[in-house]
């Protein structure tokens, strides 16, 4: 899984993990299987209690590991991965993933043959259900939402063309390091969700495109480790980290024009949190926004002042509707 100690590989495939040790052994497997060699595997283990690193001595000695003393949270911990990978190309991968052995391989050509691509994602297959799409890349829509394509779907084939989409989800991913240096690394503000959608828009916005490849295929738990449904956690995050994606990454005259549409979305939110009783969720959500927004506003600044795409470009690449 990793090339002799005197080369410097090629990829870097970073694996963020929380108390996810029954999770690991199906990955690394489907890492070691791979007929891509030249990368090494490096698990960051998020302040595990269940002895996750010590397994991984133990069974896996040939993974590197960087043991984080505390959870420090999702979005930190990737970017401890992605500061300790110095290769050309990183993968980020989820714990709850098994991959086909032509994953990387995939990927790699993908982003060989398209010089334009910071990041390249692959299809995503649900992984008790081979048959369902997990997801086929991320979209964005103007409302302030992100998803992925074809979530929920079966797979007939409706997703076999390799294209340019809005970006990856950060769960199972290939990254161009020179990207990387160029956008920056994931916002820690973030915490979890929606890093990876405001990574992307920034992404686009400095000319980094995002590659889909449906030849490199990927089973996906979901939720595995921050559980499944629409917990506070997760709704607290997605609401909140969606404002600030509005308010950092929209160019002045699309913000302006698509106000209507985030406006809209925020009223959906309303509906939701009174028809569940969760007002004080979303008076917290709101709280907690504006409290980031002198944060967020200098993050914008920098942000909109290195954009070299047009805005027709980021017209043609975020959709309408939601």
């Amino acid at each position: 899984m990793s090339p002799s100690a005197d080369t410097e590989p090629r990829l870097t495939a970073v694996v963020l993990t929380y108390d996810g040790r029954d999770l690991l052994d199906v990955l690394l497997r489907s890492l070691a299987a791979q007929r891509y060699r030249d990368f090494r595997t490096l698990v960051v283990d998020n302040g595990s209690t269940d002895g996750t690193s010590e397994w991984l001595s133990a069974t896996w000695p040939q993974v590197d590991v960087l043991a984080l003393p505390v959870n420090v949270g999702v979005t930190a911990a990737l970017n401890a991965g992605l500061r300790a990978a110095s290769a050309e190309f990183i993968a980020l991968l989820n714990n709850d993933i098994e991959l086909d052995p032509d994953f990387l391989a995939e990927l790699l050509a993908a982003l060989g043959a398209h010089p334009e691509a910071g990041s390249a994602a692959p299809k995503l297959l649900a992984f008790h259900d081979r048959g369902i799409i997990d997801g086929a890349g991320d979209t964005f829509h103007w409302a302030g939402a992100g998803w992925r394509r074809g979530h929920g779907e079966r797979d007939i084939g409706q997703y076999e063309q390799s294209q340019p989409i809005f970006g990856a989800c950060g769960g199972a991913t290939v990254y161009r390091r020179t990207a990387l240096d160029a956008v920056g690394l994931l916002d820690e503000d973030f915490f979890a969700f929606y890093e990876d959608v405001d990574w992307s828009f920034r992404a686009q916005l400095a000319g980094f495109g995002c590659r889909y490849v449906p030849s490199a295929v990927a089973y996906h738990v979901g939720s595995a480790t921050i559980g499944k449904g629409d917990t506070d956690f997760t709704r607290y995050h997605i609401w909140r980290n969606g404002i600030w994606v509005v308010l950092k990454d929209y160019p002045l005259p699309l913000l302006a024009l698509h106000l209507p549409r985030v406006a809209a979305r925020q009223l959906e939110n309303v509906w939701v949190a009174v028809r569940e009783r969760k007002l004080g969720l979303l008076w917290r959500v709101w709280r907690d926004a504006m409290h980031g927004l002198p944060s967020t506003m200098r993050k914008r600044a920098a942000i909109q002042r290195t954009r070299r795409v047009s805005l027709s470009r980021l017209t043609s690449i975020v959709r309408e509707g939601c």
